[in-house]
């Protein structure tokens, strides 16, 4: 059976460190222009994109490399940086570790419109002068991590934040309100925790309301408003990305990955899969494989 590679530590030599950042020359330079197989990182990862070539794909999903881009990808995501040639720009990296020693709050990633977990993970285009705000942020963030002043991580992960509610103001459904609505944002979080426990059995609205003691509707209109799509997408964009992480990464068998993910027969599964992505599981799985 073939695993995807998995990296766990942001850092691999030195594991108490949380953070980093790193130009992507560097990163071309060290592998020596070879793309990295597809993996998935148990952090987060941005990269900010002055100018690259290519392709990138997340969960299956590709998208064109080209200027002025910032890529979001959440722990658990399975992505591949493919370049034709060296890119500029840079690649930064942090845990959720690294949140709570800095003052993040947990509740503050998952209030942003940034790291969609399953589904399209496009990137953000800024525009030249949102671009430019960024990129201070970053620059500033570049030079504390390579310096060795006091409280420096204190510093990163204030610009950090900054720099993240800068990309949300750009992207947001809804903007960063602080002091607006948190208990919409508790339900999220509660919701996105339930289907990642319950997503392999449970595939419907009603079960996650009953689960979170809310009606439906109450958790359509939350989970709408706060994500852009509402609770049976989001529910359904789950099964979607795991099936094609199973397809790709395992050689179980359609029969053995429909009922894995809960569906009582093979064709429902075939039939819902088909519905989703246009192609066949088999029609999938040959064209990944191939590519």
């Amino acid at each position: 059976m073939e695993t995807v590679k998995t990296y766990e530590k942001v850092n691999y030599d030195q594991h108490h460190v949380s953070f980093g950042i790193s130009k992507m020359e560097a990163i071309y330079t060290k592998r020596n222009g070879k793309v990295d197989v597809p993996h998935r990182h148990n952090y987060y990862t941005v990269l900010i994109i002055n100018k690259a070539k290519g392709l990138h794909k997340i969960d299956f999903n590709t998208y064109e490399l080209s200027e002025n881009q910032i890529f979001f990808v959440a722990p658990g995501q399975v992505h591949q940086v493919m370049e034709t040639e060296m890119s500029s720009g840079f690649a930064m990296t942090f845990s959720n570790q690294f949140l709570v020693e800095n003052s993040i709050r947990l509740s503050f990633i998952d209030s942003l419109n940034l790291f969609n977990n399953y589904g399209q993970s496009p990137p953000l285009t800024p525009s030249p002068a949102q671009f430019e705000t960024i990129a201070h942020f970053l620059n500033e963030i570049y030079k504390l991590f390579h310096s060795d002043r006091n409280m420096k991580f204190l510093s990163i992960g204030a610009f950090l934040k900054l720099l993240l509610i800068e990309c949300n103001n750009i992207c947001s459904i809804n903007p960063i309100e602080s002091d607006v609505d948190n208990s919409g944002d508790n339900l999220i979080r509660s919701f996105k925790k339930e289907v990642e426990h319950h997503y392999k059995k449970e595939h419907t609205t009603t079960f996650y309301a009953n689960t979170l003691f809310i009606s439906p509707d109450h958790l359509n209109r939350t989970v709408k408003a706060k994500i852009g799509k509402t609770a049976k997408d989001y529910i359904q964009a789950r099964l979607i990305t795991e099936a094609k992480r199973l397809l790709y990464f395992t050689d179980l068998t359609h029969k053995e990955i429909a009922y894995e993910l809960g569906f009582n027969e093979p064709a429902n599964f075939s039939a819902f899969f088909k519905k989703h992505t246009k192609v066949s599981p088999t029609h999938f799985k040959n064209n990944e494989i191939k590519s």
